[in-house]
């Protein structure tokens, strides 16, 4: 069953609806390969699904063991390399609010940072730089 149904608006942009829930996601191409720049780029989804999923299976795992980890910050950044144009590196960067976590809560949390389903899947090549802020 088909999960995301995309159209080509023209002018490299597309319109992306998750058919479950109805949401939409536009993409526009960078301004650095021929584009306007004014939506998420198709790479910008793909450093942008690597933060949710670890922030998601963090969440996961802080639920489950009574940590509350609400209003977490993460900071994405994405590197690209030119030959051939490819995402290079990813850096994820979690900023936890400023709650009295022990030593074992923060060990828990972080130990699942790479074990989620869109880290596991990209390419070894691919760079993935997680830094933790407590």
């Amino acid at each position: 069953m088909t999960t995301i149904k995309t159209i080509y608006l023209g002018d490299l942009r597309t319109e992306n609806e998750h058919l479950q829930s109805g949401n939409k996601i536009i993409t526009d191409a960078p301004t650095d390969n021929q584009g306007k720049g004014e939506a998420f780029s198709p790479t910008d989804l793909l450093a942008t699904a690597l933060g949710n999923c670890i922030m998601t299976i963090m969440g996961i795992k802080a639920r489950d063991n009574g940590i509350d980890i609400q209003g977490t910050e993460v900071d994405v950044t994405k590197i690209m390399a030119s030959d051939p144009r490819r995402v290079a590196e990813v850096i994820v960067e979690f900023t936890f609010p400023e709650k009295d976590y022990s030593e074992k809560e923060k060990q828990l949390i972080e130990s699942v940072a790479g074990t989620s389903p869109v880290p596991l899947s990209l390419h070894p090549d691919l760079k993935q730089t997680i830094k933790f802020n407590w």
